[in-house]
């Protein structure tokens, strides 16, 4: 790790780029009658292609070293939404490296792992077996990218109806505490990605992360520079404590949302990731679609100082 290099990582999520147009009556099983409904009614006027186009070359611009998605591609997970995000994600990833993890609407009931989030395994699948992800039991993933280890979990697992609820469950918590003490002691900047925020207060029990006490106690154990999700399409800044300062976690809005409410409209941030002697200097700089959607401007930057671990 050169000390002054800097790496610089863009942050989008929650994009919801498919459409349901001619969903036939049996793809609509169970729960994902209720997910049509919502699209039908609101979502497909809410989450524009169009939109979700400016921002990529908007942030094309910003010229990124790679870029973090933290879930929600589809809006019920059927197959042919999975096709379709696929599609999406070849189109992105050959102008831009990129690292997926996926959401609870890519998940929204059982569906075969092949015929749906397989279709994606390239960008969710870790360095050391890019081809073994099979399913929520592949997670947690790592990924080696300059001086940052991007490690990807999935709280994506079938919900009853009417929750949006996301779960880690035990191995990958266990698996998430040594890999954070293994890239800790290799010096590396640990970057962890979840798609349901690791501190759920702004939430009710049905959108929560089941066990996000049991995340939080292992980032206090081990410890991490940064937690990037989504879910809750909105800025969000909040601290998880950590073994020696407080970690920080940050959401960010849909990528695709064309709504007028300033902080819920479409947008992505920018990390600028610069070694140091002792650590890493960090500048995530956060930007949002204009009110009359006439491009992006610029919201207050943050700044801070990590040490090595």
């Amino acid at each position: 790790m050169t000390v002054g290099a800097t790496y610089r990582i863009a942050h989008i999520s929650d994009p919801h780029l498919t459409t349901l147009r001619g969903i036939r009556a049996g793809e609509l099983c169970n729960k994902r009658i209720l997910g049509y409904l919502s699209w039908l009614l609101r979502r497909r006027r809410e989450h524009r292609r169009e939109v979700l186009a400016a921002l990529l070359k908007d942030l094309h611009g910003r010229r990124p070293d790679h870029v973090v998605i933290t879930g929600d591609l589809t809006h019920v997970g059927t197959p042919r939404e999975c096709d379709e995000a696929a599609q999406w994600l070849r189109e992105v990833s050959a102008g831009l490296p990129l690292t997926l993890i996926p959401g609870n609407h890519d998940c929204y009931t059982t569906a075969p792992w092949a015929e749906t989030l397989g279709k994606w395994t390239e960008h969710m699948a870790g360095d050391e077996n890019p081809s073994a992800a099979q399913g929520h039991a592949s997670f947690p993933t790592l990924r080696r990218r300059g001086p940052v280890a991007i490690i990807g979990l999935s709280s994506a697992v079938p919900s009853p109806p009417f929750f949006a609820t996301g779960t880690l469950g035990t191995a990958q918590l266990q698996e998430l505490e040594r890999l954070l003490g293994t890239t800790g002691r290799a010096g590396l900047f640990r970057l962890v990605l979840v798609h349901h925020p690791p501190l759920p207060a702004r939430l009710d029990r049905r959108r929560a992360l089941t066990d996000a006490a049991g995340l939080q106690q292992v980032l206090k154990r081990a410890g991490a520079e940064l937690v990037l999700h989504g879910h809750c399409h909105c800025w969000l800044h909040t601290v998880v404590p950590g073994p020696v300062e407080d970690i920080p976690a940050l959401g960010t809005p849909s990528a695709s949302a064309n709504v007028t409410r300033s902080g819920r409209r479409a947008g992505y941030s920018v990390l600028a990731i610069t070694t140091t002697t002792s650590g890493w200097d960090v500048e995530v700089t956060p930007f949002e679609l204009a009110a009359d959607a006439g491009g992006f401007h610029q919201r207050t930057s943050m700044q801070w100082r990590r040490a090595r671990s």
